[in-house]
């Protein structure tokens, strides 16, 4: 499961530098000439290194279950597509790729026939490929292959922020030239206005009820004009970041709440649910709240079904990615399904995943609709402070949060402190008070 950043980094130009052939060869064979389908000016397309980073990180464990190695790949390569085309449209005002006219596909931004073929792809990757690269790198002195992976590494940033640069002059450019078509529409505009102004005059004149005519559309308008006024006012409306930034903070202290009571009933003991070490927050809930609703809003009107089905697959999948990052980044295993029937790895099991899937459907259909109303009332005067208050002391708690787990498992084998910070760490977040807050807390070796 391990890899080293290395071995990453050797991934991830390798697959790039692979996926950049297929582009062009690809495109070659489609429009029967040379097209550099990447955003770079070398050959190389970073979406499939990064792409190759996340089947290694997340998928090698699954090696010896086909089945679900096929799946991981399939919804990692579907969430790589959709962030990354939905991050580069509104970064440059346009869809660097579409599949909107494609009968299987979600948002324009995803093609299921090539998730599918990217599936496969990640199947190829772990148990194939990634395989045959460490052997291949075993064989290169790793004082050279540190050089190649330097240099490589910074002609490939030199060449990204030369790119950059030229995509924002473009953006700039097509900006300026917008502009310069409104102030023409403007100038035509406000001379047809003299032109129609007089006719207009003339005509009720000659028709004095067309005054009373015009007299109600100026009303209607102006109705029309406060209530978009009112909407502008309102905090959070639709879908936005203040309201899923207020739904994470929710969904974190709900998602606390329901746990630790779950632990009461089936346990029979009172167990600290908490992801932080200040507040009953949960973060896994939270993102979750978060990102399924930002995934499904457009579909909260679908059946119960649909919504059941969509929030199995993302829910599991979600728990799983959870799983796995924490397990790297701070050495520990936070929740563990061994025993229960039908789990993948100890990370997730059926009738967890089951129970994401009522969850979207309660979510969406019943407490969704009641929470964006609540949110939407808060004074718009309150609410973005508030939120911004919120968000950087949940950025602290979380760092404070990663920091004392990070040294809870650094003791276990260097017990005694040799920093300043370290000894700040051990008084005030001692073992005790780590494992009250983090009971399943176990650390991986």
């Amino acid at each position: 499961m391990y890899n080293t950043l290395y071995q990453l980094f050797w991934y991830f130009l390798i697959y790039s530098f692979a996926g950049w052939c297929a582009g062009v060869i690809y495109s070659a064979a489609k429009k029967h000439r040379f097209v550099n389908t990447g955003f770079l000016n070398l050959p190389f397309c970073p979406i499939y290194g990064f792409g190759g980073i996340l089947f290694t990180i997340f998928l090698s464990e699954l090696k010896s279950n086909l089945f679900f190695l096929f799946i991981g790949g399939i919804i990692l390569s579907s969430a790589l597509m959709y962030i990354t085309g939905l991050l580069l449209e509104r970064f440059f005002q346009r869809k660097w790729w579409d599949f909107s006219k494609n009968r299987f596909q979600f948002e324009g931004y995803i093609s299921f026939p090539l998730a599918v073929i990217f599936g496969l792809l990640g199947v190829l990757c772990i148990r194939v490929t990634n395989p045959l690269l460490l052997t291949l790198l075993n064989l290169i002195p790793r004082w050279i292959g540190r050089i190649i992976l330097l240099a490589a590494l910074i002609l490939l940033t030199l060449d990204f922020v030369s790119a950059l640069t030229a995509a924002l002059q473009l953006k700039i450019r097509i900006r300026r030239l917008n502009g310069m078509t409104q102030d023409m529409q403007r100038i035509s505009d406000s001379f047809g206005n003299a032109i129609t102004g007089r006719i207009q005059r003339r005509m009720m004149k000659a028709y004095p009820n067309l005054e009373t005519s015009k007299l109600l559309a100026e009303q209607a308008e102006t109705k029309k004009t406060q209530k978009e006024k009112a909407e502008k006012e309102t905090f959070a409306k639709g879908c936005g970041f203040y309201k899923l930034t207020a739904l994470f903070f929710i969904g974190a202290f709900l998602g606390d709440v329901v746990e630790t009571i779950f632990c009461r009933i089936t346990a029979g003991i009172w167990m600290s649910r908490s992801s932080v070490v200040y507040g009953a927050f949960s973060i896994v809930w939270g993102l979750a709240c978060a990102i399924l609703t930002a995934l499904l809003y457009k579909y909260k009107d679908k059946s119960d079904r649909y919504l059941f089905i969509c929030g199995t697959v993302l829910g599991g999948a979600y728990e799983y990615i959870c799983s796995v990052f924490t397990e790297l980044a701070f050495g520990t295993v936070f929740w563990d399904y061994s025993d229960i029937p039908f789990n993948l790895g100890g990370r997730i099991n059926l009738l967890y995943c089951f129970f994401w899937g009522i969850a979207a459907v309660v979510w969406l259909k019943g407490i969704y609709p009641f929470l964006s109303g609540l949110i939407e009332k808060i004074p718009k005067k309150a609410g973005v402070p508030v939120t911004w208050f919120l968000i950087i002391f949940m950025i602290c708690n979380m760092l404070l949060s990663a920091m004392a787990l990070g040294r809870y498992t650094q003791r276990q084998s260097e017990p005694q402190a040799q920093t300043t910070w370290e000894q700040f760490l051990d008084s005030h977040f001692p073992d005790d008070r780590i494992e009250k807050i983090y009971p399943n807390l176990k650390v991986v070796d």
